[in-house]
């Protein structure tokens, strides 16, 4: 596949600044920055639902390692044993979730995302303190 400067430069810049806002809504807020990977990839970039996904999960792996190295040597913040646990449910959640990622359609995927986001938001306003 050959690009032209054009595309490469818009993907560039694009890919940077969806990267440098993912990973500080990242780091401040404790998400892998799906919530702005995803609808950036597909708005911006074109990108169907299901790449979108699978381009922001990986990009989560190195903001991820980046956020965790930065913790464990610069502070005591990170509980390993939750780590540890945590860990091992949520990869084998992933790697099933991937396969049904991929049997959804673009739409399935997009409409239940928006819920997702949706029902997060609206019960995060109805928490108090």
């Amino acid at each position: 596949m050959t690009l032209s400067i054009t595309v490469m430069v818009k993907l560039l810049i694009i890919g940077l600044l969806v990267g440098i806002v993912a990973g500080l809504v990242g780091a401040l807020c404790g998400v892998g920055g799906g919530i702005i990977m995803v609808p950036a990839f597909v708005m911006a970039l074109g990108m169907g639902q299901k790449m979108a996904v699978a381009t922001s999960l990986a990009v989560v792996v190195v903001s991820g390692l980046s956020g965790t190295v930065n913790n464990a040597v610069n502070s005591d913040l990170i509980q390993w044993k939750v780590v540890a646990v945590a860990a091992l449910g949520a990869a084998m959640a992933s790697w099933y979730g991937t396969d049904l990622m991929r049997s959804l359609s673009n739409l399935q995927l997009q409409k239940g995302f928006a819920i997702l986001l949706i029902a997060v938001g609206v019960r995060m306003l109805l928490m108090k303190g």
